[in-house]
């Protein structure tokens, strides 16, 4: 499979041009131009790409906690989801995913979508569509075109990436962590291995449905990692709901919460909770993957040097997936090589990768 043709550029305002050197951003002008994102309407496309786009999951599949913390009634939901999918049969024999799919974006004055449109739409709804790979057990890469505007991440096992036409191309801080995306109930695979050291917090009813909660919390170690002397990870954890009944995974929740300090100003905290529903499981060689869900972000901004007081922004998605494939031929570990501008070493002082709204 030869590679990807380079991502086109879109055009930028001189300001975004003067901010966005080749190589990177000062943090100065970063907070300076993303903090105005949430302010400036036309960046709505920019928010919801950056957002809902490619966000990755708060843990690596391969981290595990100390055996007297895995929790016996994970073990069990666990055993009674793989059972549910039929992954179990396909441990070993699934080598690589292929998926593609359609979303619909907006940001919303409140949420609550209905199916086929976003509902309390604050903008307009953009309408787009994207295609994923993955290699067992750490491999993926996915492009999504929404508006006219194409966004791309990746990881080759070593580094995660991201390449907005905004941003050009920049890496992940932090150890290797899944696509968020792809545990949505694409990959059952992936959610059997990442879920099975969870902890069990009791059982809740979510739309109607009565399920097991598992939790999941980076350690303190990574979120150091994913941290610098401006930005500073306080805390990452992700729920997910499974189904008593069907023993589905049927609802996933996370929020990580920043703490952001300059040089000489005030703390201002940015937290984000972002709720998917995950439904229409089908079979696709012996193993059930959901093929529909919906995602809502709330964005929460606070501290003391707020005039205006607590700032909070709205976003929603709806998702389909058209068509999902395992163990496609001729996907190599050429497909999952970096851009070239991740491949050099970046100095200390260029970005990681979160949410422009999180500067």
């Amino acid at each position: 499979m030869s590679r990807l043709a380079p991502l086109s550029e879109e055009p930028i305002n001189e300001e975004d041009s003067a901010n966005c050197s080749k190589k990177g951003l000062s943090w100065k002008n970063w907070l300076k131009t993303h903090f105005s994102l949430v302010f400036n309407k036309k960046s709505d496309l920019k928010i919801l790409l950056s957002v809902l786009g490619c966000p990755l999951f708060p843990v690596s599949i391969l981290s595990k906690p100390p055996i007297n913390e895995v929790s016996s009634s994970a073990q069990y939901i666990i055993q009674h989801f793989t059972a549910a999918t039929g992954c179990r049969k396909s441990e070993g024999r699934v080598k690589n995913i292929f998926a593609t799919g359609k979303v619909t974006m907006a940001m919303v004055d409140e949420l609550g979508a209905t199916a086929g449109s976003v509902a309390g739409s604050a903008g307009v709804a953009q309408k787009g569509c994207f295609v994923m790979w993955q290699m067992v057990p750490n491999k993926w890469l996915i492009e999504l075109v929404v508006g006219g505007h194409k966004v791309a991440a990746g990881s080759d096992g070593n580094v995660a990436w991201r390449h907005t036409p905004w941003l050009g191309a920049h890496a992940a801080k932090g150890g290797v962590r899944p696509l968020r995306r792809a545990l949505q109930g694409l990959d059952p695979m992936a959610i059997s291995a990442v879920f099975s050291s969870a902890q069990y917090m009791g059982e809740k009813r979510i739309s109607g449905t009565d399920c097991f909660v598992l939790k999941l919390s980076a350690d303190q170690v990574d979120l150091a990692d994913r941290s610098d002397n401006t930005a500073e990870m306080i805390k990452h954890v992700i729920f997910g709901y499974f189904s008593q009944r069907s023993g589905l995974l049927v609802f996933l929740e996370d929020s990580y919460l920043t703490r952001i300090q300059s040089p000489g100003t005030h703390p201002t905290y940015w937290e984000t909770t972002m709720a998917t529903k995950i439904e229409d499981y089908r079979i696709v060689d012996g193993v059930m993957v959901a093929h529909s869900g919906q995602s809502s972000v709330i964005i929460t901004r606070f501290g003391d040097n707020l005039k205006a007081g607590l700032s909070v922004t709205r976003m929603e998605e709806i998702w389909t997936i058209d068509d999902v494939a395992f163990n496609v031929p001729g996907l190599s570990l050429d497909c999952f090589i970096p851009p070239k501008e991740v491949q050099k070493e970046y100095p200390e002082e260029n970005l990681d990768w979160r949410s422009p709204l999180h500067r």
